[in-house]
């Protein structure tokens, strides 16, 4: 349907692509709450985390860091386990309302001119409905804030006179979503440099920072008013927050390398780290003065490209931003991350456990086929910020540029 909205021109109201972006979701919960298969880490981990809260337990410490976020999450999952409803529903609950709420935001991220078709783009996007709806992942909740601080963070008046503290306002919501957003998942991080060059003034800059930070603390350390928790037991949760496992092969130059298979190979891991982080940071310089979602797009993109560890639910962190400001090969490369993620989630699941890990071997190694294409869609003709408001651009010119 989005294809064939591009192909015509279409540019569906608001209500429609809510409509039909619901409709497919709906659809969807329907088959995957009723499957036999459900994934490992949203079956085990995730379920478990939101019964222990309802247990007045840590969800980092009961699950022994299945689960190695902040217990946000779990406190959705543990209010909707609370109603009755059984978990296959019930944790897929806060990812199908915050998919929902990306369509309408994804709108607000784009251009006024594009924002119908950006809307319904996401609306139909394949893997937002499998990240949201089969995996039951928490990479939309994690979205959802972000890219409402984004549009709060583009928002933002420069402070002058009597506006100065609707100014500080709207820096300290931006901080504050991006808060929530770190709260869901913590790979947001990456992107904190691009909110905060958003704001107008150093001075709002720092409403943001501390914003931003306030919000992960708080729930941290209101965790033993919840749960039966000690200030050690907070410190433990601390250290599992701040570890990466080093499990590579699932994807790109680690899946070659293990043939496929999942393996635990700390220098793999840590070499790819320093070449993450390092790739990182050249492409934010390089797209500085660009348009700052392009900026982050390429930001994300690149993470896809040298990532050593990867799962098939981060494919979801670039759709909101492509849809919202597409390049030349923006649609090629998220069909083709489509179709690979489909395979995983839609063909190698109906295999039993050896079944699934024979598959997987051809299945993670046939990621290389998709990263040329994500290199491609990286906005290389926009890494310098063009005129915008007084003279916009042509929306042709906007989706057809690389």
């Amino acid at each position: 349907m989005a294809v064939l909205a591009q192909w015509r021109g279409w540019r569906p109201s608001l209500r429609t692509s809510l409509a039909v972006g619901i409709g497919l979701r709906l659809i969807l919960l329907v088959v995957a709450a009723t499957a036999a298969w459900q994934p490992v880490d949203y079956n085990e981990g995730f379920r478990h985390a939101g019964r222990a809260i309802l247990h007045h337990q840590d969800p980092v410490l009961a699950t022994q860091g299945s689960w190695h976020f902040l217990p946000m999450i779990p406190y959705f999952y543990a209010l909707v386990l609370a109603t009755g409803l059984p978990w296959e529903v019930a944790g897929r609950v806060v990812t199908f309302v915050a998919d929902a709420v990306l369509i309408v935001l994804v709108g607000k991220l784009a251009g006024p001119k594009y924002r119908a078709q950006a809307r319904f783009q996401y609306a139909c996007n394949p893997i937002a409905l499998m990240v949201a709806i089969i995996h039951g992942q928490v990479e939309p909740v994690a979205l959802a804030f972000l890219v409402g601080a984004y549009v709060v963070a583009r928002a933002t008046p420069a402070p002058d006179g009597e506006g100065r503290n609707r100014a500080a306002m709207y820096a300290a919501w931006a901080g504050a979503l991006f808060g929530f957003a770190l709260s869901a998942k913590s790979w947001p991080i990456i992107l904190l440099p691009v909110l905060l060059a958003m704001l107008p003034t150093w001075r709002q800059r720092l409403y943001g920072l501390v914003a931003a930070g306030a919000v992960p603390v708080f729930f941290l350390v209101t965790l033993p008013l919840v749960v039966d928790s000690s200030w050690s037991g907070i410190l433990d949760v601390a250290r599992y927050l701040g570890e990466v496992r080093p499990i590579v092969g699932e994807w790109g130059w680690t899946a070659v390398m293990t043939g496929g298979d999942w393996q635990l190979v700390s220098a793999a891991a840590s070499i790819g780290q320093v070449i993450l982080y390092s790739t990182i940071a050249l492409v934010m310089w390089l797209w500085w003065r660009s348009d700052r979602i392009d900026q982050t797009s390429a930001i994300l993109l690149a993470f896809m490209i040298v990532t050593p560890r990867m799962g098939a639910q981060y494919l979801l962190w670039f759709v909101p931003f492509l849809c919202a400001r597409p390049t030349r090969w923006s649609r090629p490369a998220l069909g083709l991350a489509a179709v690979w993620a489909g395979l995983g989630y839609l063909y190698l699941t109906q295999f039993d456990d050896n079944g699934w890990w024979k598959n997987h071997e051809w299945w993670a190694i046939s990621s290389v086929a998709v990263i040329p294409l994500l290199a491609l869609a990286m906005p290389w003709a926009r890494r310098v910020s063009r005129p915008t408001k007084e003279t916009a651009l042509p929306e042709t010119e906007l989706v057809t540029t690389g």
